[in-house]
């Protein structure tokens, strides 16, 4: 399915009144797990200002022990601290990557904003070398805006 056959799909879940925000996440996890042959691991961080940490929320994939990751601290702590997207096109070359599986390759994080802050992001993990294009990140970005409706 491409990104554009997707995209009312996740409006249509993002619009649904009758499921909870956790349930939306999921379901969008899963869409996007399912849909996409190279995404294997679709989950979101949220962050926590106070404590300067991010929080493992709604994920399909292999289950991680990174269920808590201080700011700064590999791939999902470093968007939190610059904001912008990260896209790894092989893991084994990046200094501050924490690894989750010996079968990820890649990873892809966009932050996810609301009202202008920093609250969370999606992360995207495959078993395939360099699969993100710029197209991914504009198809998540669309993703995150939709999520932050939600908030």
């Amino acid at each position: 399915m491409t990104f554009e056959e997707l995209k009312p799909k996740i409006t249509e879940i993002t619009s649904n009144s009758t499921l909870s925000r956790e349930d939306k996440l999921l379901k969008i996890c899963k869409l996007l797990r399912d849909s996409i042959d190279y995404y294997n691991w679709v989950g979101f961080y949220f962050a926590n200002q106070e404590t300067q940490t991010l929080h493992l929320g709604p994920y399909v994939g292999a289950a991680t022990d990174h269920t808590v990751i201080p700011f700064g601290k590999g791939i999902c702590g470093q968007v939190a601290v610059s904001n912008e997207n990260f896209v790894v096109p092989d893991v084994a070359a990046q200094d501050n990557y924490i690894a989750c599986s010996f079968t990820v390759k890649s990873e892809i994080v966009v932050p996810l904003f609301v009202n202008g802050e920093n609250i969370g992001q999606i992360d995207i993990d495959s078993h395939v070398l360099d699969p993100f294009t710029e197209a991914d990140e504009r198809f998540l970005e669309f993703v995150n805006q939709e999520i932050a409706t939600l908030y």
